[in-house]
């Protein structure tokens, strides 16, 4: 309209019906590129419903394509890209922003990080012909229930070795939590207990169970913790490509300055990192341990050389390890109160392992390094592993007392069959 309205003033002769004629055109191109949208829009969706669990070549982002090792293809696992909305924690330092990734949001039975790692593992699995899936991890591993559960809907068996204390190692492991999605869907359990695993380690039991899975004619594909490889990495600088479309489509333009996320097993980080540095991001990214930090160092480092990590400049991930936890799945009063304390703020529900930890340590941080964050616009990375949360239980019970009977008084009117049960 107004370039139409422009012309009128410049001519002033032009009649009205010719002006109308003019509008009534305009409109209806107008409206013919928004149905043309609309269908494009409905079309992309309409091709998305269906990509859901099918494999399909990769073509990495352009800035990481001269990188060794690229995947051929991945199968579509989560429900992607996940929404990124503002996170109103309190007591921020002044003018900073706290912006969050709801990798928490990538489903329900395959939720948060370990998904985007899986796409690639188990399109490799599938590409060498597996017939099952073997993976390690804690008794309430995350990424052993998403494994579980891929494996499944790919039509695969799956063998995890779970790491228990050692007076629970002969005894059922009950099901709670990721045990019940994980025996649920039919996964072969194998127990050892934390001594074993620490003195025989990861690698050497998912051999072992290799070796005997083989001799029985089966074709295994191993995966290892928090499928943490070089493969598993690649999920993580997907995730960076996907932050920049979705940066660059948003009607208010944020450039994010940080990027904060719990440090396991490594791959996660290792990705992250990566794709901020090479791609258009440029975020410094932050990790907060759950663990010793010498031991997730080191496990992530690995993992950073075989992506060629090693090529980045000293600074660039020195100090990477912002704090420490008191070990894997131990959690301490304060942090299970702050994750009570910031659900019932802002709604968001951390889990107790990682994503708990990291937004505790840097809560933490910014109270007692606020200079540091000052103006800052940072992104959190939520990773899931809400399902841990049933196996805390009895150390979240003191938390919330907010429940009561309701006192209904005596002169209220009562007759049997009023209130339907359905």
């Amino acid at each position: 309209m107004y370039c139409i309205s422009r012309f009128h003033l410049l001519s002033p002769s032009i009649s009205p019906i010719r002006k109308s004629k003019l509008s009534k055109r305009h409109n209806h191109r107008i409206a013919g590129s928004q149905s043309q949208l609309q269908q494009q829009h409905q079309k992309m969706e309409t091709n998305n419903a269906f990509k859901f669990l099918t494999k399909s070549p990769y073509t990495p982002p352009s800035w990481a394509s001269h990188l060794s090792l690229i995947p051929s293809h991945a199968v579509s696992l989560g429900h992607l890209p996940t929404p990124i909305h503002k996170w109103h924690l309190p007591n921020l330092p002044n003018n900073t922003e706290v912006w969050l990734k709801r990798d928490d949001l990538s489903g329900m039975q395959m939720s948060g990080n370990k998904v985007r790692k899986l796409e690639f593992l188990m399109a490799d699995a599938v590409a060498q012909g597996a017939d099952c899936i073997i993976t390690i991890g804690g008794i309430q591993s995350n990424h052993c229930r998403a494994t579980a559960v891929a494996a499944k809907y790919l039509n695969l068996d799956c063998y995890l070795i779970l790491r228990t204390s050692k007076v629970l190692v002969d005894q059922d492991p009950g099901l709670t939590g990721n045990l019940l999605v994980e025996r649920l869907v039919g996964a072969h359990v194998e127990l050892i207990s934390k001594e074993e695993y620490a003195k025989i380690g990861s690698v050497t039991l998912t051999d072992i169970l290799k070796e005997k899975l083989l001799k029985e004619g089966r074709r295994p594909y191993v995966i290892p913790v928090g499928g943490s490889n070089s493969l598993g990495t690649w999920g993580y600088i997907e995730a960076i490509r996907e932050i920049e479309q979705q940066v660059q489509t948003a009607n208010r333009k944020v450039k994010f300055d940080d990027i904060v996320v719990a440090c396991g097993s490594g791959a996660t980080i290792a990705g992250l990192s990566l794709g901020s540095w090479l791609g258009t991001l440029k975020a410094k990214v932050h990790a907060f341990s759950y663990t010793r930090p010498s031991v997730t160092l080191h496990v992530g480092f690995a993992h950073f050389i075989e992506v060629e990590l090693d090529r980045l400049p000293d600074l660039f991930f020195s100090q990477k390890v912002k704090a420490k936890g008191q070990g894997y799945a131990i959690s301490t009063s304060e942090e299970l109160n702050f994750v009570k304390e910031i659900a019932a703020t802002t709604g968001v529900v951390l889990d107790p392992v990682y994503s708990g930890k990291a937004a505790y340590g840097m809560v933490k941080d910014m109270a007692e390094n606020p200079n540091n964050w000052e103006g800052r616009k940072v992104l959190f990375i939520h990773t899931g592993g809400l399902l841990g949360l049933f196996d805390k239980v009895d150390q979240m019970a003191p938390l919330v007392k907010n429940w009561n009977r309701m006192n209904v008084d005596e002169s209220v009117p009562r007759k049997d069959g009023t209130g339907k049960m359905f």
